[in-house]
């Protein structure tokens, strides 16, 4: 009898535990269910129906408050902003109209300025914030980002005054040449002055113009629409070319060495003006008697080959603050060197939208006094490399062009002043006899 009731007693126990467990566990549950999540701070039942796939594809951040101010739903996008914190909409300004527009049921619009967090630099990010009523207890709450399309429109202007302001100089030079020239038209000398002058300005607003339309070019074109393997044995010689005469009439040595035979896939034209200006402006930020190098090498990169065109020169040097904008449109390192040579601040502007269109990428290295060097990356045509490697490159493009004849016949491809300068050891100018 006493086992019986043992047996009874503990039966009792084990059912009452077993009930404590399945309550723990139900309220266990229920909390979990209840608890908010990154996109969904209340259960979704609060919503009406249909509103949460709406707000699952909308581009703008989206926040749903409800009456006490709690964050029902936010997207994604609106925690990265910064604006749900907590579970509470962390911008006060935009809180002040939800509440406004729950007490009057009015859509309400404000662009706003609010810190950009996490960058240190206190930068602005810009939005527009939409608030309107959502039935009769919540308040739904649209940002779109503005920030990028404020960017755009403020290069867009700088643009516009820039070459306004480019225009107006050699334009009004030339009223004012005219009308000196209308004065003087009975002291020949005077007027043939005055037209030489005259045709200097005419000449750098035609560069000016044709630079205009090579940038807006090379933005819009598509250079994979009429691209083919070029060869940059051809570019190289076309650039030495190009600047043949300034570098004459200042004695400077224009050097090319480096692996011949390689070519890159591209717009012709376009890769031609890009290397170009870079051997252009060697030359003319370089004082008389000095060398301006251009080497071509193969570089490895995990994405394939790279080719490497290298223009070094011995000339001014760039400083650190300068590097950072020389790619900038209009900007320039010295705007009164740049008046005399005719500089137009757009050149390095076009070849870096060139390599960037290409697949590639333009960098600098300098040291003030001591020159620069501007590197080239350009994607090897790889096609072009295989008919090389088995000698047939030669019957589909023809003899090599060979060493141009200005350039310096005992130059080795090895030579430092043809290389890529290294970031550490600047090597001293090299001033030829």
């Amino acid at each position: 009898m006493d086992v019986n009731a043992a047996v009874a007693a503990l039966a009792a126990i084990a059912g009452v535990c077993t009930g404590v467990i399945a309550m723990l566990a139900f309220r266990w549950s229920e909390r979990d269910q209840a608890r908010p999540t990154r996109t969904s701070l209340h259960t979704d039942a609060v919503l009406p129906p249909g509103v949460d796939t709406v707000l699952s594809v909308l581009r703008s951040s989206a926040v749903v408050l409800d009456e006490s101010d709690s964050v029902v739903k936010a997207s994604s996008a609106a925690y990265a902003l910064g604006l749900v914190r907590g579970g509470k909409l962390a911008v006060e300004a935009m809180l002040h109209m939800a509440r406004d527009t729950r007490r009057d049921g009015e859509i309400r619009q404000v662009e706003l300025d609010l810190p950009r967090r996490g960058t240190g630099r206190g930068e602005a990010l810009a939005v527009s914030a939409r608030v309107a009523p959502l039935g009769s207890r919540l308040v739904l709450l649209l940002v779109e980002d503005l920030t990028e399309a404020r960017r755009i429109e403020a290069v867009r202007r700088d643009f516009v005054a820039n070459v306004s302001h480019e225009l107006k100089t050699p334009t009004g030079a030339l009223s004012l040449l005219s009308e000196a020239v209308m004065d003087a038209s009975d002291d020949p000398e005077a007027v043939t002055r005055f037209a030489g002058r005259m045709q200097i300005e005419a000449t750098r607003l035609t560069n000016l113009v044709q630079e205009l339309i090579d940038l807006s070019r090379v933005q819009n074109d598509d250079p994979l629409e009429d691209s083919e393997s070029v060869r940059v044995d051809e570019l190289v010689a076309e650039a030495i070319d190009r600047s043949r005469q300034p570098a004459s009439t200042k004695q400077i040595n224009m050097a090319s060495g480096g692996t011949p035979g390689l070519h890159v896939w591209g717009n012709r034209s376009q890769l031609a003006g890009a290397l170009g200006n870079l051997v252009e402006n060697a030359v003319n930020y370089s004082p008389a008697r000095t060398r301006v190098g251009i080497a071509v090498h193969r570089v490895s990169a995990s994405g394939g080959d790279l080719i490497e065109i290298a223009v070094t020169d011995q000339g001014i040097g760039i400083s650190e603050k300068d590097r950072e904008r020389i790619f900038e449109r209009f900007y320039r390192v010295d705007p009164a060197r740049s008046r005399a040579t005719g500089g137009t601040g757009l050149g390095l502007a076009i070849v870096k939208h060139v390599a960037a269109s290409h697949g590639g990428e333009v960098t600098v290295w300098s040291s003030e006094g001591q020159g620069s060097t501007f590197t080239l990356r350009l994607p090897e045509a790889a096609a072009a490399r295989e008919r090389t490697a088995t000698g047939q490159d030669e019957d589909d493009h023809g003899p090599d062009h060979g060493p141009d004849p200005d350039a310096d016949p005992d130059a080795d491809p090895t030579d430092p002043s043809l290389r890529l300068a290294p970031p550490t050891v600047i090597p001293a100018p090299e001033v030829l006899p």
